[in-house]
């Protein structure tokens, strides 16, 4: 069964390139939502209470930073 993996990123944010990096290598499909471009993807974050990325949704779970375990975990 297929996850639904949305990833909030920005251009300048390490993590978020090593998280995307990480699903990639797992092979994971995601949506990317970049805050530094996107103004409807920053507000869509700041409306769910985050004001930093990378935010990793997984369904309906939520992972704030970049979190191997915890993704991980999700994905099973």
């Amino acid at each position: 069964m297929s996850k639904n993996v949305v990833v909030y990123s920005s251009n300048t944010c390490i993590y978020c390139k090593e998280a995307k990096d990480y699903l990639k290598s797992l092979g994971v499909e995601y949506t990317e939502k970049n805050v530094s471009t996107d103004m409807a993807a920053r507000k869509e974050l700041i409306k769910k209470g985050f004001m930093g990325v990378p935010v990793i949704m997984v369904d309906d779970e939520v992972i704030q930073g970049f979190d191997k375990d915890k993704i991980d975990e999700l994905l099973k």
